[in-house]
């Protein structure tokens, strides 16, 4: 017998279906939003388009800077020479 509370088709989990009357942008988050509630489906495999990625931050950069990365070797010369 299945329980419905595993049941994944609940009502009250599925996105409302987009508004023809929405502006573009509106339009463009609720496609997201419900890419994105698909993607929680094990085993599928949503695609999102360059913009949707970089909307949802794929593309964020948050590597050191170069100052940062120079400041950090500084620990490791101290540790490759045995120091403290």
């Amino acid at each position: 017998m299945n329980n419905s509370a595993d049941d994944e088709t609940n009502p009250e989990m599925i996105p409302a279906i987009p508004d023809t009357d929405l502006n573009d942008r509106e339009m463009r988050r609720q496609v997201i939003a419900l890419k994105l509630f698909d993607a929680q489906t094990p085993g599928f495999q949503t695609e999102f388009d360059p913009d949707e990625a970089e909307l949802l931050g794929a593309f964020r950069e948050e590597a050191l800077s170069e100052t940062d990365a120079l400041d950090s070797s500084i620990d490791q010369l101290e540790s490759a020479e045995g120091g403290h």
